[in-house]
């Protein structure tokens, strides 16, 4: 069972076309800098003449740039919270002797209403605002997705 973390639209649709054009060995660094940048809400990641050198370094307009810059950081700034849970099957009507485990990993993904609303309370408060995104996999599916996760791990550790 796979659900959307993101709402759909145009911009985010546009933002990831042309993240998926940028030469894959330059987009970590570009990653990088603006996960190094992420906790300071009030400063830009890049100043405007780093700007003007990522624009002619990954040849983009001014307008896709700060497009793939504010995407990037949005759905980064969304991960808030985790959780888990494992669901064993051990028999069915059919099988009396069976396995069958279940994962559910639960993401609390911020939304632009709470995002407002984490301005102006506590953060112990936040997590009571979140909406929760369910994603059941099978051992298969955890094994893949477990797969992924230790990559991308070792292309951040390999940037740091």
């Amino acid at each position: 069972m796979a659900t959307a973390i993101f709402k759909e639209t145009a911009s985010i649709k546009q933002a990831v076309s042309i993240i998926n054009d940028i030469d894959a060995g330059k987009f970590p660094r570009l990653l990088s800098r603006i996960l190094q940048k992420l906790h300071l809400k009030a400063e830009q990641s890049f100043s405007e003449e780093e700007e003007e050198k990522l624009q002619v370094a990954f040849s983009l307009e001014k307008q896709s740039l700060k497009l793939v810059l504010e995407t990037i950081s949005f759905i980064l700034e969304q991960l808030e919270t985790t959780a888990w849970q494992l669901n064993l099957q051990m028999a069915q009507s059919t099988q009396a002797k069976m396995k069958s485990p279940q994962a559910v990993l639960e993401l609390g993904v911020s939304t632009e209403d709470t995002k407002t609303w984490h301005l102006a309370v506590a953060t112990k408060e936040i997590f009571n605002n979140l909406e929760k995104i369910f994603v059941e996999f099978n051992h298969q599916e955890l094994l893949e997705f477990y797969n992924k996760l230790e990559t991308i791990q070792a292309q951040l550790d390999s940037l740091t």
